[in-house]
């Protein structure tokens, strides 16, 4: 795995491809390049007797060139860093900023392609290369600026995010249509790690994702909501919209109520409300967000502890006795209150 920082300074990893796959998908648009060359030279050998030699030669260097340069050029411009080698092996070329290749950069790998693919160098500078880089480049990404990634990545097994009960009925009038799958993505990867990362980073990472969120989402999040209480909400009622919507195209019924469907007490999760799935034994989840079993659709959940209740005096089922003001939370960017 590589750390990629985008152009909005947002840390996402990726897969590099390695030294045996890259070799493969070469070897294939190599096969692939030989074989249109050699159908070219057959059927222009069809008519060298009756054409000039000098134009025979040229046309043929132009084929050449046609095939050995402009291959990979027009498959990686149209396709979005992909040739027909890459596709087969889901390798694609992307920028070292994360972003899509251009068709600038993928001129330069075609044309350093020709002297370190092709005789009589035969790839070497391109293995030796890539052999020194800590991402694998060969000369022609060096001066691109671009990186070969693997899209085929694991999954992390069925695990979802889970909805904070305490935020259910919030989430549930959120305004999603604008949030870009960057920024979805960057958030996940951050609440995957969250059991790895320091209290200081935790809090500071998770501050700057959701500020970064609250741009996209309307109506804003209660106050004192940490940032991976706020992100898991987001992305939890993302995932419920997104499976009432193929179950209704499928022809089944919507899922009722914020906490149907995968959100159910997890068992040890890598993020503060990730799940292992539905087909796994679940146990208890140790913290100070630990979530009670999930109410019925009709049916108010109970007493919740921790920093999602109201200031303030309040009835019902949240009501809390009164107690003396505490200290509050240090401001940080965003309106996010620090895990308590």
């Amino acid at each position: 795995m590589s750390e990629v920082v985008t152009g909005d300074a947002v840390v996402v990893e990726v897969r590099v491809a390695q030294m045996p796959s890259r070799a493969v998908a070469l070897s294939i648009d190599m096969l692939v390049q030989f074989t249109a060359l050699f159908g070219a030279n057959a059927i222009l050998g069809a008519f060298a007797s009756i054409s000039d030699p000098a134009m025979f030669a040229a046309v043929m260097i132009v084929l050449s060139v046609l095939v050995i340069v402009g291959y990979p050029v027009l498959f990686e411009t149209l396709t979005r860093g992909r040739s027909l080698g890459k596709m087969a092996l889901g390798l694609r070329v992307v920028s070292d900023d994360g972003s899509p290749e251009r068709f600038r950069q993928a001129l330069f790998r075609g044309l350093t392609g020709v002297l370190e693919l092709w005789p009589p160098l035969f790839g070497a500078p391109a293995l030796i290369c890539s052999l020194i880089s800590k991402q694998g480049k060969r000369i022609g990404d060096v001066f691109a600026g671009t990186i070969v990634i693997s899209e085929r990545v694991p999954r992390h097994g069925d695990q979802v995010i889970m909805m904070p009960p305490p935020l259910a009925n919030w989430a549930a009038t959120l305004e999603l249509s604008g949030l870009p799958d960057e920024v979805v993505h960057a958030a996940r990867q951050y609440l995957m790690r969250w059991h790895d990362l320091s209290p200081q980073v935790q809090h500071e990472m998770g501050v700057r994702i959701a500020t970064q969120t609250a741009a996209f989402v309307t109506p804003a999040a209660p106050p004192g909501v940490p940032p991976h209480a706020y992100l898991s909400a987001v992305l939890a009622e993302r995932r419920r919209r997104e499976e009432a919507r193929l179950a209704q195209r499928a022809g089944g019924l919507p899922q009722k109520g914020p906490y149907a469907g995968p959100y159910q007490a997890p068992h040890q999760p890598p993020s503060p409300y990730a799940q292992p799935g539905p087909h796994q034994a679940t146990g208890p989840q140790p913290g100070p967000y630990q979530p009670g079993p999930p109410p019925g659709p009709y049916q108010q959940p109970g007493p919740q502890p921790g920093p999602y209740q109201q200031p303030g005096p309040q009835t019902g089922p949240y009501a809390q006795p009164p107690a003396p003001a505490p200290e509050p939370p240090k401001a940080t960017p965003g309106g996010f209150a620090p895990p308590q």
